[in-house]
């Protein structure tokens, strides 16, 4: 079991070199992000499997990755990186913030991780991202805690100028905002044991109308299309990349058998399974809510 570091529980950020962070939990390259947000840094090249789906990252890149994520890093021996993470709690200091927790940065559906290339020389990063934050923590925890926020922001901004992301945009109702970044949080956790949108209403301590009716603002989509969204991108990304079996990639979603599974896909994609699997297709789902 992967174990997060004191810092990270106490004030809600931590910021290490992956090697050490390797070190701390026994030489192992598996991680699972919990309930975090995670922000990793990369000087140099590496392999990344996330969700059962692998990546080639370019030297100088930034990868973006919402919480309750499974992620193994391969080719990373004398590789310089440095992971970010932080909580929701941590973060969420006002209304901007909520808006872009709920971006596309960390919630993205397709591909589970948003990368972008750093636009400052590595130097001036390292500058900014360790020099800096390690004079502010002997300044006491108060200012490092503020030093460390105004750092996750400037990078989350920084990708922003390269996001083509429709969810982020000005709206006049933050509170909305705010929860449909929580429910975000709680679909990627329960979805594959939850996919009705009163168990999700119910957790977030309001009812399934004024849920969906918070979705659809902030998003343009009812949460029961999330919900949706969110299983078949799931189900596709098995499908093509895991090389399980259907009846095997069923009981990973809490399917109860594989014909209740086969069933849901063809309804919302028009498609059985053994078609998604062997075809080229990319995520589609049905607009018949």
């Amino acid at each position: 079991m992967y174990e997060v570091s004191h810092q990270l529980k106490k004030n809600g950020f931590n910021v290490n070199h992956l090697k050490s962070i390797i070190e701390r939990n026994n030489g192992s390259q598996f991680f699972y992000t919990q309930e975090y947000f995670c922000i990793l840094i990369a000087m140099d090249g590496f392999k990344l499997n996330i969700q059962g789906r692998e990546f080639v990252i370019e030297a100088e890149s930034m990868l973006f990755a919402g919480p309750h994520k499974e992620v193994y890093l391969e080719d990373i021996k004398d590789k310089e990186i440095y992971v970010l993470g932080f909580s929701a709690a941590f973060y969420e200091q006002s209304a901007i913030d909520s808006l872009l927790l709920n971006s596309t940065l960390f919630f993205n559906y397709e591909s589970d991780v948003y990368i972008v290339k750093l636009n400052s020389a590595k130097e001036a990063i390292k500058k900014f991202l360790i020099e800096r934050l390690l004079e502010f923590s002997k300044k006491g925890e108060a200012l490092y805690v503020a030093a460390a926020h105004h750092t996750v922001k400037a990078f989350i901004l920084d990708a922003m100028l390269f996001a083509e992301d429709e969810q982020v945009e000005i709206t006049d109702n933050f509170d909305y905002v705010s929860c449909v970044n929580r429910f975000s949080v709680l679909l990627q956790r329960d979805f594959k044991e939850h996919k009705i949108v009163s168990y999700y209403a119910k957790s977030l301590n309001v009812t399934s109308r004024k849920l969906t009716e918070m979705t659809e603002f902030v998003t343009g989509k009812t949460a029961k299309q999330l919900i949706t969204e969110k299983v078949i991108s799931e189900c596709y990304k098995l499908l093509k990349y895991s090389g399980f079996t259907i009846s095997e990639i069923s009981y990973r979603l809490g399917f109860s058998n594989e014909g209740n599974f086969t069933h849901f896909i063809k309804k919302n994609t028009g498609k059985n399974p053994s078609e998604i699997k062997n075809s080229g297709d990319s995520v589609s789902v049905a607009t018949n809510f």
